[in-house]
């Protein structure tokens, strides 16, 4: 057994390793969307692949409760010196899309297998339909990319080069992922060096305990945390702007239910598997890492000492009905998944906000647009292909303070990359890199601005990728009395005669001289905003975060020539009318829940259960096609008949048979 003391040094060193390893991956990777935007991920396992040790200052925050055991199992016969790999996000249920290549790699004390090094890089592109391979608009998995089921990718010690062409011929440009997957080698191999040192320092059975016991202890932390929040359900949804290319929201359903130091979420309510690229391959794993990628925010935010590991995630027990967004079937696409996963953060944070509504912030901006540029450098003559920027949005507005600005807390990983070295690498130009004026939500406390980026290319047909666009249509929401936040937009040429608003589209071909100009959504107020201090109001509007009509608007503060006035601002403060109910989603999603009630999508839920998997999403759209300006369950009964009438074809299942006698 260790004592707290010695565990806590283990757990030390653990992190130190993972620590390490981030720094060998960081400083010898090529592309610039892992050297400089740090999508990627490092991890020590156990013998059983679950993580124990993730580094807290690089690097992506999605996988402290990732277990490889799956895919691990799929390969026998590992030696000294094998790594393995895997982008395949039904296999092994380890990768989430096709650009993550996983890697993994046996630590051997003598025969044994003691502990696992392993990690992810973001590909800037693994081949497909589109350049950087990720599209709303894909329909199945085997547009987005070649993939690779679990294999080894280096035989005691010595590449494939065999499977290393293979990847050569297929992607776009095959010198950044070689080099991205050579630097992740080298960082696992600096991460089985740090764990061969603690085994000489802890001895091989102490360290094995000793990695057990940071789980347990890991575990017992999580379960404290919710012994401390009241036994309850709460109920929670949100949405994705659209399920395919302008097309209908994608909803999301949370219903939490806490009882003692166990909490299940329940996602039955959530949409169908989706004809697009937004669908989260979770495999049906009850504890899979990317549905509980929001409670590790949330625990982390209860108690900022916790340990980040597998351990975290026993307390959980996740249901994703098959056959829904959140457990597609093959082959579905699955690219965007990471914009469906905001939202579902969205949707653990508004269920949480209900439970502990005084230790948790508002709705952050909820949408991480990674924008990629395939162009000419005309210099040069070679085509180029990079991430320009993550055009990250604010964070919430918190419990003690205003959200942060262009980096929302769930996103915040997401590094930006200096205009200098974009513009090194990248034949583009920045004309506008900053933040949104009046983009964060009002409050008590502030929600955090948008990120505003824009830039001109200047060679014919340049390609544009901007994934994960979201939030044109469904505000962050704000609570407690603080106000949704600002919406996402992206315009060729603003403020021309060739001005063009794209909307949520994520591709675009550009021609010399446009300028694409995108902002990110804003972070949701906290608390009244008539309660801001007009000093903090004064402020914001001398650094350009809130304009002068906003500060009226929206907080009753009255400045004239820098100045607070003060008697028309308390006169202003006095006719204003208090805020009510504990969440503000704004004028959208207020309108749109009239027609679509909580009603109405419990009997689209049912209907759509009871068909085959591959008549729901079609069912979907047509029903939503049908529905007209009626409202309600009987709205959405009433639109499946004529459905069925125009297609005779459609499965007729029992329940709905019944329901419609």
């Amino acid at each position: 057994m260790f004592d707290k003391m010695t565990l806590q040094v283990l757990a030390n060193h653990a992190r130190a390793a993972a620590e390490n390893m981030a720094h060998t991956l960081h400083r010898t990777a090529h592309s610039a969307f892992v050297k400089e935007t740090q999508d990627f991920t490092v991890m020590l396992m156990d013998r059983a692949g679950d993580t124990f040790a993730v580094p807290m200052d690089l690097g992506a925050t999605w996988y402290p409760g990732l277990t490889y055991g799956r895919a691990i199992d799929m390969i026998g016969d590992y030696r000294p010196g094998d790594v393995a790999f895997t982008n395949d996000p039904y296999s092994g249920h380890v990768a989430t899309h096709a650009p993550d290549t996983h890697l993994w790699k046996p630590v051997f004390v003598g025969d044994d297998i003691v502990a696992w090094t392993g990690g992810h890089i973001h590909n800037t592109d693994m081949g497909g339909a589109v350049p950087a391979s990720l599209s709303r608009s894909l329909t199945e998995i085997h547009q987005e990319g070649i993939r690779f089921p679990p294999m080894k990718l280096v035989n005691e010690g010595v590449f494939d080069e065999q499977i290393l062409r293979i990847m050569t011929t297929n992607v776009r440009k095959p010198e950044l992922n070689i080099g991205d997957i050579k630097a992740l080698v080298g960082a696992l191999n600096t991460g089985e060096r740090k764990v061969l040192a603690m085994v000489d320092r802890f001895g091989k059975q102490g360290f094995v305990s000793g990695v057990a016991a940071l789980l347990d202890q890991a575990e017992a932390q999580a379960r404290d945390i919710l012994r401390a929040i009241p036994d309850g359900e709460w109920v929670f949804a949100d949405y994705a702007d659209e399920d395919s290319d302008n097309a209908n929201p994608c909803r999301l359903k949370l219903t939490l239910r806490i009882s003692g130091d166990e909490a299940i979420l329940d996602f039955t309510g959530s949409d169908p598997q989706l004809a697009s690229s937004l669908n989260v391959p979770s495999g049906g794993d009850p504890r899979h890492t990317i549905l509980l990628v929001g409670i590790y925010y949330v625990l982390y935010t209860l108690n900022p000492k916790i340990l980040l590991n597998t351990g975290l995630t026993r307390p959980f027990t996740c249901i994703a009905p098959e056959g829904t967004v959140l457990n597609p079937v093959a082959p579905a696409a699955v690219g965007m998944r990471s914009l469906t996963c905001a939202r579902l953060r969205s949707v653990i944070f508004g269920a949480f906000s209900q439970a502990v509504p005084d230790r948790m912030p508002a709705a952050p901006a909820g949408n991480n647009c990674i924008v990629n540029v395939m162009t000419r450098n005309e210099r040069t003559q070679k085509t180029v292909i990079a991430a320009v920027n993550p055009v990250v949005g604010g964070g919430g507005g918190m419990p003690h303070r205003d959200g942060t600005n262009g980096s929302g807390a769930d996103a915040a990983y997401l590094k930006n990359t200096p205009i200098e070295i974009t513009e090194t690498e990248v034949p583009v130009e920045f004309v506008k890199y900053g933040l949104a004026q009046d983009s964060g939500g009002p409050g008590r406390w502030r929600g955090g601005l948008a990120t505003q980026m824009a830039f001109r290319v200047f060679a014919p047909d340049s390609r544009i990728t901007a994934r994960n666009r979201d939030r044109s249509f469904f505000r962050p929401w704000g609570t407690l009395g603080g106000k949704a936040a600002g919406l996402s937009d992206m315009v060729v040429n603003p403020g021309t005669a060739e001005e063009r608003r794209l909307g949520n589209i994520d591709t675009a071909v550009l021609q010399p001289g446009d300028v694409l100009d995108i902002r990110s959504a804003g972070g949701g107020g906290r608390g009244n905003p008539m309660e801001r201090e007009p000093w903090r109001v004064a402020q914001d509007v001398a650094r350009g975060h809130v304009s002068l009509a906003s500060a009226e608007r929206d907080y009753g503060v009255v400045i004239r020539d820098g100045l607070v006035d003060e008697a028309a601002t308390h006169a202003l403060r006095a006719k204003a009318a208090h805020p009510e109910g504990h969440f503000h989603y704004g004028p959208e999603r207020d309108g749109y829940e009239a027609q679509w009630t909580a009603a109405a999508y419990d009997r689209l839920t049912d209907i759509l259960t009871a068909l085959p998997i591959h008549w729901r999403f079609f069912t979907k759209t047509e029903i939503f096609r049908r529905i007209g300006d009626r409202t309600g369950a009987a709205g959405v009964e009433a639109a499946f008949a004529e459905t069925c009438a125009r297609f005779p074809e459609l499965p007729r299942p029992a329940p709905v048979a019944e329901a419609a006698e």
